[in-house]
């Protein structure tokens, strides 16, 4: 059986590139792409004469049984995407899952990562947080995930687009509240890298013509007071019926609705028994 490398590079600074990472990419025998031009700057910064091919969203389905063939023939295979680590919001699901499946090693070479770069730049908690990748462009189902979000105590962290930051941030501070610390970091690693901490209002208002570059939000979790759009027996009616187990939704509510672990377990098990 055959070894898929899943390899981190850099999301700016082509100086953050580990040595395993320069070592795999020199061997690869296939070297999968998300954008093969994007890579071979990298590989030609490194002077890495491997010839990358692509995998993407639009040919992963149609790649991955050629990668499978290849890995069953022992060859050493890399996957790679634009920047940081591929599959958190970039190709290769698939690929991976299916690699999986047939039998053959996944080996992750770790390095930088553009979530959490911004969080630790944050001044957030770090402790636990939830990575929400890429909000949905429609308004009505990005505003339903936003409201199931607003009451959680974790630290939330989620990508967007140049284009989209200003009505995001709107959406946000909407369903948040403007007062939730949060921070904006743009550029990271860049020449023109920027981390902007403040309240989501204050975001709001300072990116309301939009902001240039790879944008990435961090969000305060829910504070001790609970929300105050927080219906407690509707968010766990909501979860219950998503097949979260009482247990789980006891630890995520228990903070935001200020209540024990142990009643907001023993109601969770109540409404589940008379669903």
């Amino acid at each position: 059986m055959g070894t898929l490398q899943v390899v981190a590079t850099p999301i700016g600074n082509l100086e953050d590139v580990t040595l395993r990472a320069l070592g795999a990419l020199r061997d690869a025998e296939l070297l999968l792409a998300e954008d093969t031009r994007r890579t071979r700057v990298l590989l030609d910064r490194h002077g890495i004469a491997v010839r990358p091919r692509s995998l993407h969203a639009h040919n992963e389905a149609a790649r991955t049984g050629e990668v499978l063939d290849a890995l069953a023939e022992g060859r050493r295979v890399v996957l790679v995407s634009d920047a940081g680590t591929p599959l958190v919001s970039d190709p290769g699901e698939r690929l991976v899952a299916a690699a999986v499946a047939a039998g053959h090693r996944v080996e992750p070479l770790p390095g930088p990562s553009a979530l959490l770069a911004a969080l630790v730049a944050s001044g957030l908690p770090t402790g636990a947080f939830a990575f929400l990748g890429f909000l949905p462009r429609r308004k009505g189902e990005r505003d339903r995930l936003l409201a199931r979000q607003a009451a959680r105590g974790e630290t939330l962290v989620l990508f967007e687009a140049p284009g989209r930051v200003a009505a995001t941030l709107a959406a946000l501070a909407e369903a948040f509240g403007p007062e939730r610390p949060a921070c904006l970091a743009r550029e990271l690693t860049k020449r023109h890298e920027e981390v902007v901490r403040g309240t989501l209002g204050e975001l709001a208002e300072r990116f309301a013509e939009g902001a240039r570059g790879e944008v990435t939000l961090v969000v305060a979790g829910a504070g001790d007071e609970p929300h105050p759009a927080l219906d407690l027996d509707a968010e766990i009616r909501e979860r219950l019926a998503a097949g979260v187990s009482p247990r789980e939704i006891a630890a995520e509510l228990a903070r935001p609705a200020r209540l024990p672990r142990r009643e907001v377990y023993a109601r969770a098990l109540a409404l589940r028994e008379g669903a």
